[in-house]
């Protein structure tokens, strides 16, 4: 925006970024609560995405108590987003050719996942958008919130979003459109895991003083449809071990579900150690072993998409409220790690903070901490379900996987019968960008070529997310010292850019000699960022070890366009 540009600005009372779980779960609250009191409140949800669900990704096996809790009558709706019930839930443990399937009667009760739904959390969000609008919301997709306003207090009063048309040289371009400014009493920020302006939050307000570090996965994720003689409608399946090595978390899944989908993906703890490991390589592979490569046989593949989750859970979640706003959802960091889910307590943090921003507007405050939703979570269905798994993720990360997932179990187990635990509450040692090994201290990772049958390169994988973004703009990957990918994290790392990224948008690639008296130099390294492929996961702004790396926003519709996602 040029310096005489000037933003038109609207008011409302609140602002929701993101049109996620979370963040139409507040919105539907808030108009629940205006319509039971006789009152009107004005509230506006903005999303990054080109429509609502472009952007959202996730397994999907969902808990309901949020929907049921939200909209108590959506079971009966003929245009209900899950229809299919857990019929059926595997846990496997794999060696390379083989594994094990762990007897049910294992688990902790709070493990299983009978009377939970496989399906889509993309449709989920689209249905929960067109509750929201019918109550009076507007919901605004396409516009990216780049900016968070304050006033002359430092209370947040609101959001700008981005400047549209402005050309890769920074300038504005012919359909140049300034952003607008969204004023609100209350803004709450559902942007989702390492939100841009929830991780501008959390430093300025200093809300993750005194915690564990955020810990983070990356979600990994295929859409096929398969043959009729390999569909189990209902199935739900998890794995660990195999392609992963000990010292290195994450597991895998298979959901049945609809007409004849399947859902596959791997989540990958972003505290690995070696630089040579590939996320998207390593699903790739997991792919190929020999209980998970049939279900394939005969199949289409129809979409992929990547996310990073939060896993730091009960010990990492921030305080939530700050003057004028909240996080909430995955920003807040609510996710069940052992579980894998989160979209019941988005919908719940959303329902919490709507409860608190509601009662401050009818009692004619605005602009300052709601205080009974960043102290309440705890003693609410959210940290009922957060507190018992607190300590499966450290456990894992100290002691690898055989035996951190065996003291985890435990765990849960000794919180079930006595509701204490032997470990008491343990600490996250250190934030992912911190666990890197140098090059010298391990062993290289070589994978498989591609088949292209079951396995697949990433750029035909992007291809089939619909990334797209506006060619003539600024990269939206920002690098605070564009030395760094070359001169350090190059000879020390191998610049792990080129492998943790699972959309290829990171490479460092040769130049030749400028000049033919310079053929017998050695060719010249040179990173190049091709940011039209981001997926928009965010693993960059998480695990370079150099934190050199910042994701922004890029022009409102860019990213993504997952389809039953």
């Amino acid at each position: 925006m040029t310096s005489e540009t000037q933003r038109e600005s609207m008011d409302f009372d609140v602002v929701i970024v993101g049109a996620g779980p979370a963040g139409l779960a507040a919105a539907i609250r808030l108009k629940q609560r205006a319509a039971s009191a006789g009152q009107e409140i004005s509230v506006v949800v903005v999303e990054k995405g080109s429509e609502v669900g472009a952007h959202i990704l996730s397994g999907a096996v969902i808990d309901p108590s949020g929907l049921d809790a939200l909209l108590p009558e959506w079971r009966e709706d003929p245009e209900r987003p899950l229809s299919t019930p857990v019929t059926d839930d595997h846990f496997y443990f794999l060696w390379r050719k083989g594994g094990t399937r762990l007897p049910n009667r294992l688990m902790p009760p709070l493990m299983s996942n009978h009377g939970n739904f496989i399906g889509s959390l993309g449709n989920l969000a689209r249905y929960l958008a067109a509750q929201a609008e019918a109550l009076g919301v507007d919901v605004y997709p396409g516009f990216a919130a780049t900016e968070v306003l304050y006033d002359t207090q430092g209370a947040v009063c609101g959001i700008a979003t981005g400047d549209m048309g402005i050309g890769r040289d920074g300038q504005p371009r012919d359909d140049y459109a300034p952003g607008m400014e969204l004023r609100a009493r209350y803004t709450l920020f559902a942007e989702g895991a390492r939100g841009s302006l929830s991780k501008q939050l959390l430093a300025r307000y200093g809300l993750d003083a005194g915690i564990s570090p955020q810990k983070f996965g990356l979600g990994i994720k295929e859409l096929w449809q398969v043959s009729p003689e390999h569909f189990r409608p209902g199935l739900v399946q998890h794995s660990f071990g195999w392609p992963l090595d000990r010292q290195t978390g994450g597991g895998s899944f298979l959901y049945h579900f609809d007409d004849h989908l399947v859902s596959v993906g791997f989540v990958l703890h972003l505290d690995y150690k070696n630089p040579t490991l590939s996320p998207y390589d390593e699903f790739q592979r997991f792919k190929t072993h020999p209980l998970i490569r049939d279900t394939f046989s005969g199949a289409r593949r129809l979409a992929y998409g990547a996310r990073a989750l939060t896993e730091g859970g009960w010990q990492s979640v921030p305080k939530l409220a700050f003057p004028g706003g909240a996080l909430i959802g995955c920003a807040a960091g609510f996710m069940n790690v052992p579980r894998i889910k989160g979209s019941h307590n988005a919908v719940h943090s959303g329902m919490q903070a709507a409860d608190a921003a509601f009662e401050a507007l009818a009692a004619g405050r605005g602009h300052d901490i709601l205080e009974t939703y960043s102290n309440g979570w705890r003693d609410s269905a959210i940290g009922r379900d957060l507190k018992p798994v607190r300590n499966v993720k450290p456990l894992w990360s100290r002691f690898g996987t055989p035996l951190g997932i065996g003291l985890g179990g435990l765990d849960m187990w000794c919180q079930t019968w006595t509701g204490k635990s032997p470990f008491g509450t343990l600490a996250h040692r250190r934030p992912d960008h911190a666990c890197l090994q140098p090059l010298a201290a391990v062993r290289p990772i070589t994978y498989p070529k591609y088949d292209g049958v079951l396995t697949f390169d990433k750029l035909s994988s992007v291809f089939l997310s619909s990334t797209s973004h506006a060619e003539n703009q600024p990269s939206h990957l920002k690098l605070k010292n564009p030395d760094i990918p070359i001169a350090s994290n190059l000879p020390r790392y191998g610049e792990p850019a080129r492998l943790y990224c699972p959309a290829g948008v990171y490479e460092v690639v040769n130049d030749p000699p400028a000049t033919p008296d310079a053929a017998a130099a050695s060719p010249a390294p040179r990173f190049v960022i091709n940011a039209q492929n981001c997926v928009h996961c965010k693993t960059c702004d998480i695990k370079d070890p150099a934190q050199n790396i910042t994701w922004t926003p890029p022009e409102g519709g860019g990213g993504p366009n997952y389809p039953n996602m």
